[in-house]
């Protein structure tokens, strides 16, 4: 049996994993909290910018955790369309979860519809992951640490859409983020626990890429949309601001209209009476 080091690098992967999961579950309890404030179109976008927020943050969090991954006695490559695959599962499935919350009437009902999918989707892009791996020997898995990890996956995405149901201000939305991504993590690492390999020392060429090829590039690449869609969400107007802006727009026109001479009308009248 191969001996497996989670942290070839020490701290740095699980910490970093770690502040990934936390970006992606603040982004996307944000945007939540936005789509359930709009309506229509505005709405739709906000729930899938939420989607790909929690997703994108959930499997980058897994693959610059696995950059850490090694085990003794074998390189290890990863099988490019099944680990992509597994990003696409991630977003989909979360994506599911989330509209369950943003469109249901009854919200305990969707909240638990919401929870279960998207925890099962998330251990399911977690063992997707783990399938991708290419190494000389076979890798098992111990069933009872599976499905706890399954069950902190469900349990997590649960209280994160309750979060993003329940809590509105900042502070408590970022409290919730750290709680959620603490979550996330022992999710992953009590799956990679459940892990042994038997090593089969070879020769021969491995198939698929390193992680140095293909994970850590993608893994940046990810992690750089989560920033700048945080900036561009933490930019934009919520509802409550628009209404408040258009609010003191009307006010401003009407005391111009107060202190204005005989005969002057704003350009908001002047539309209304063209039309």
């Amino acid at each position: 049996m191969g001996h497996l080091d989670h942290a070839t690098f020490g701290w740095l992967t699980p910490a970093l994993s770690y502040a990934m999961a936390c970006v992606g579950a603040a982004l996307g309890l944000r945007c939540t909290v936005r789509a359930l404030d709009a309506t229509g179109r505005s709405r739709r976008n906000w729930l899938l910018t939420a989607a790909s927020a929690i997703g994108t943050g959930i499997w980058t969090m897994h693959f610059v955790a696995m950059l850490g991954f090694g085990v003794t006695g074998t390189d290890i490559r990863y099988d490019v369309p099944l680990t992509i695959l597994s990003l696409v599962v991630a977003m989909v499935v979360v994506g599911v979860g989330v509209f369950a919350v943003g469109y249901g009437r009854d919200r305990v009902r969707s909240l638990l519809i919401g929870g279960l999918t998207t925890g099962v989707g998330v251990a399911s892009m977690h063992y997707m992951g783990m399938a991708a791996l290419r190494l000389h020997g076979e890798i098992r898995f111990d069933p009872l640490l599976v499905g706890l990890s399954v069950v902190i996956a469900v349990v997590a995405a649960t209280a994160a859409l309750w979060a993003a149901l329940n809590i509105h201000a900042p502070a408590a939305v970022a409290v919730a983020s750290l709680v959620m991504g603490a979550a996330v993590s022992s999710m992953h690492y009590t799956g990679m626990l459940a892990v042994g390999v038997d090593v089969a020392p070879s020769t021969a060429t491995l198939p698929g890429a390193t992680v140095m090829q293909f994970i850590f590039p993608l893994a940046v690449g990810l992690g750089s949309y989560l920033f700048i869609t945080s900036a561009f969400v933490a930019l934009s107007p919520t509802a409550k601001e628009r209404a408040a802006y258009a609010s003191a727009g009307r006010l401003t026109d009407e005391r111009a209209v107060d202190v204005a001479p005989p005969g002057f009308r704003t350009a908001e009248s002047v539309r209304t009476h063209a039309s």
